[in-house]
């Protein structure tokens, strides 16, 4: 019989213990390690729309996640007429959060946008509504959170002559049931230094939302979506008493997401959701157009055998309509999805001139487009062989041709 020390047998569970510590150690190490190498080549900067100031200097505004943490961080950035960085100022209040539109108000600069306020906000993903006011030099000369229910944010912002139309949603999160009549799409004036004037509020408070607002002949209309799909052009008076409200049956999950002022009209953008003969889902790029009463007056589909959608709707010189937006698709070879942006020109009465996609990268996606004197800028974002997305400026001439990327 093999008798063993007690004192051994102790020695060797210690050791053995210790043993197991370190393994344990460096198996958590190297996992940390990996995740966090992996995480940190997935690298995005988006631009998610822009403006240009009287110098000819352009100011964007999006996210990215550059910081230690990778959170996504609302950003502001200046660039001058060579599209050379003059300033970058990342919104680092809260967790993650993101810019969506700017505007210019004599020399200021309006950003609005969402983010995530309190550590339990970051736990549930669910963010409030943000409107900030820099200087010129990218200082914040104020800012404001707003929320009225669980998930919030602001989408758009128009300058008035005493203060600021803001447009987004307040709503439920996905978890959360309610009856609450303070949720969905939001109208909101703040003075000029922030305060809110009044509010209003329409649609379902799980989905509805205000994505774009602009100011024609003392009225406020703005275009978004109801909580059934359905896309709004509402129009206000200039109190925030609603007037009038047209649905669209149906849009996508975005609504519709743009709208320009014409001289007989309004043309909102978006996208058309149908159904073929086979029960197959079909969405389509569109512009609807409406007169200032928001009676249907005609409209136009765009169809490119993907999933595809006008994000962005402006108005030319020659009165003509420049939009942009994205075409889904799916790559045969790998069974990958890809991101095409789309560019096109129609007339004021909803004829094609011309349509063109743009697919340099993996994915590209068109956000927001402007004139450039003759020319037309327009900004987004793409991805790269490492998986990284990176901002980008395009140059496109009158007639749609390609005069510089950067």
């Amino acid at each position: 019989m093999i008798y063993v020390d007690k004192r051994i047998l102790g020695t060797l569970k210690i050791v053995f213990v210790i043993c197991f510590c370190i393994l344990l150690v460096e198996v958590l190490y190297l996992t940390y390690v990996s995740f966090f190498r992996e995480k940190k080549s997935i690298y995005f900067d988006g631009i998610n729309a822009v403006e240009i100031n009287k110098n000819n200097d352009y100011v964007t505004v999006g996210s990215n996640n550059n910081n230690d943490m990778h959170y996504e961080k609302a950003k502001i950035t200046k660039y001058n007429a060579k599209k050379e960085r003059i300033f970058e100022t990342l919104y680092n209040k809260g967790f993650n959060g993101a810019f969506f539109d700017v505007t210019i108000d004599d020399g200021d600069y309006i950003a609005v946008g969402s983010y995530e306020a309190t550590e339990e906000e970051h736990e549930k993903g669910i963010r409030e509504a943000l409107f900030v006011k820099y200087d010129n030099n990218g200082k914040v000369i104020f800012d404001k959170s707003f929320k009225a229910l669980d998930d919030s944010k602001f989408v758009g912002v128009e300058v008035i002559d005493d203060g600021y139309l803001v447009v987004g949603q307040s709503i439920y999160n996905n978890m959360t049931l309610g009856l609450s009549e303070k949720g969905g799409a939001y109208l909101v004036k703040l003075d000029k230094v922030g305060n809110i004037v009044w509010k209003s509020n329409y649609g379902g408070n799980k989905a509805a939302i205000y994505n774009d607002v602009v100011v024609y002949d003392n009225y406020i209309y703005v275009t978004g979506r109801d909580s059934s799909r359905i896309g709004l052009l509402n129009k206000y008076d200039m109190d925030g008493n609603l007037v009038k409200s047209a649905g669209y049956e149906y849009t996508d999950s975005l609504g519709f997401t743009s709208m320009v002022v014409l001289d007989d009209g309004i043309v909102v953008s978006g996208a058309k959701k149908s159904v073929d003969e086979k029960n197959n889902s079909i969405v389509d790029a569109l512009l609807v157009k409406y007169d200032f009463d928001c009676n249907y007056i005609n409209e136009v589909s765009y169809d490119d055998l993907g999933i595809e959608r006008f994000n962005r709707v402006i108005k030319d010189k020659n009165n003509n309509l420049l939009v942009v937006g994205n075409k889904v698709s799916s790559d045969t070879s790998d069974t990958s999805i890809l991101y095409n942006g789309i560019i096109g020109k129609y007339k004021s009465d909803l004829t094609s001139i011309k349509i063109d996609n743009y697919g340099e990268q993996a994915d590209d996606h068109f956000t927001d487009v402007l004139l450039l004197g003759d020319n037309y800028l327009v900004v987004g974002y793409g991805s790269y062989e490492d998986g990284s997305y990176l901002g980008k400026f395009i140059v496109y001439s009158d007639a749609l041709k390609i005069l510089e990327v950067q």
